[in-house]
């Protein structure tokens, strides 16, 4: 009646979202295929194939690497993503970031050395794109 093929499509199309609650204090590396929701705090270094999502509450201090991050909260350390960084009015970024593509809100502090990249290959040390900018 169920053949194993259904119950395996069933497990692959489920994404995986991590949850870093408020008052929660991780130190280390972290690394996921799936999304991130941080409204706590962690000192380390987090890579990721999914979306970075920054609660107001939420603060990294360290390396993030990924594709599209979501910042309402803190950041300080380096920042490398391939899609777009979007930062709200209440966000405050410190130190180096590496985007594809860039939005700020009115009032969003964004301390940075900042270079805007096209690809991925461009981010990893290839050659340099006809499309890098800086801010």
């Amino acid at each position: 009646m169920f053949s194993e093929n259904k119950k395996n499509k069933m497990v692959e199309s489920t994404s995986s979202q991590n949850i870093i609650a408020q008052g929660t204090k991780i130190v280390g590396d972290l690394s996921s295929e799936g999304d991130f929701r941080i409204d706590g705090l962690i000192e380390g270094n987090i890579k990721t194939t999914g979306k970075i999502v920054v609660g107001k509450a939420g603060f990294i201090k360290g390396t993030l690497q990924g594709t599209d991050a979501y910042f309402e909260g803190k950041f300080s350390g380096k920042l490398a993503l391939s899609g777009t960084l979007t930062l709200k009015s209440t966000a405050l970024i410190e130190g180096e970031v590496i985007a594809g593509k860039l939005a700020v809100e009115p009032g969003a502090t964004f301390n940075v050395t900042c270079a805007m990249k096209g690809t991925v290959k461009d981010m990893n040390g290839g050659q340099k794109s006809k499309t890098e900018k800086t801010a």
